[in-house]
């Protein structure tokens, strides 16, 4: 058995897309710095030397504000003045039609790309990436990966996906559950960086080559050490051996475990896979009840009645009792094997957690 414990998302998605925007806008910023100071240089500086001249020629009309706004309509040929008599003010509006010609280009690709996030692609990725912590890094979207990532997404956990050369029926699948995906190579220190490794709390490789997902879990080790790091081998002898030897906490094959068993892996849970019964989807979960839980002091009968659910066995002292009475109540440390429906095992987790 393998629980799969939801884990509540941790921000809400719009506020999660803000600090994405606001991200992504500073490296935009960044990209089209020179295009930008220079837009900035020429309409400031430009203004400023259009009023001093106008003042020069005895026009103390234009404000400040005015004559900036006068030399950015000229740039953009709608000039908002009378044709001056003077040459030295008659020359701006030439040179200013001319600058706003070649500083356009840039101007439009900054535009297009600020109010167009998709169209970032990557950069977008890296963006909403950024706002993660304490999520899941899954390497390797193919199809067991695809079934796990979207396994993820059920039980409510964060999931970033890194797959160099994604599928495009995979990809649109992924993408539709709002799930980042960065098309890198993982085998770099920079891709791991970019997902987030530093900052998760498990990293799943699920690529189909042994020795890749082997280097790419040691790089990810060296860059995170507390987070749980979970390898897929197809030699399950070798599986066996690499645990003790290379920092890894799970070791899998391809054939061992189902999506939902290697998602439940990575959140440190117990839970079979669902069974259906009479048009009910059911799982049998296995939970530990905490110091601080809610659950504790209540009793069997209590319990079954809040949450709906049937308390197969209880642990407790080494001791195991089939179907507790209903008057027991449950303490710290008691283990509890479950079988309800996975949105009841969510809220029963939560509880357990506060």
């Amino acid at each position: 058995m393998n629980l799969i414990w939801h884990r509540p998302p941790r921000r809400w998605p719009r506020l999660r897309n803000l600090r994405a925007s606001i991200r992504d806008t500073l490296v935009l910023v960044n990209e089209f710095k020179g295009t930008l100071a220079l837009f900035s240089g020429v309409v400031f500086v430009g203004g400023w030397l259009y009023r001093e001249l106008s003042i020069f020629a005895g026009d103390r009309s234009l404000s400040p504000a005015e004559a900036v706004f006068v030399v950015l309509s000229m740039m953009f040929l709608q000039a908002q003045a009378d044709f001056p008599d003077e040459w030295f003010r008659q020359l701006f509006f030439f040179i200013m039609p001319i600058s706003g010609l070649a500083l356009l280009a840039g101007g439009a690709d900054f535009g297009v790309l600020l109010f167009n996030r998709r169209l970032r692609g990557e950069a977008w990725q890296v963006a909403v990436t950024s706002t993660y912590s304490d999520h899941i890094v899954l390497i390797g979207l193919g199809h067991l990966g695809f079934r796990v990532v979207r396994e993820l997404h059920r039980l409510g956990d964060d999931v970033v996906a890194v797959e160099l050369d994604p599928g495009a029926e995979l990809l649109a699948e992924a993408h539709a559950l709002g799930i980042p995906i960065i098309k890198a190579d993982a085998t770099k220190l920079e891709t791991l960086r970019d997902a987030g490794v530093e900052r998760a709390s498990a990293i799943i490789l699920c690529t189909s080559n042994d020795a890749m997902n082997l280097q790419i879990a040691i790089k990810a080790r060296n860059l995170n050490s507390k987070a749980r790091v979970l390898v897929r081998l197809f030699d399950e002898d070798f599986a066996a051996e690499i645990q003790n030897h290379f920092g890894i906490d799970e070791a899998f094959s391809a054939s061992a475990l189902a999506a939902p068993a290697i998602a439940g892996l990575a959140n440190k849970s117990d839970v079979s896979s669902p069974i259906s019964i009479a048009g009910r989807a059911l799982s049998l979960a296995r939970i530990a009840i905490t110091a601080k839980s809610a659950l504790a002091g209540l009793t069997i009968d209590q319990f079954e009645n809040r949450f709906d659910a049937t308390v197969v066995l209880l642990e407790r002292n080494g001791q195991s009792m089939l179907h507790p009475h209903n008057d027991t109540v449950l303490a710290p440390d008691d283990g509890l094997a479950i079988f309800s429906e996975p949105k009841t095992l969510v809220k029963i987790t939560r509880a357990n957690r506060s």
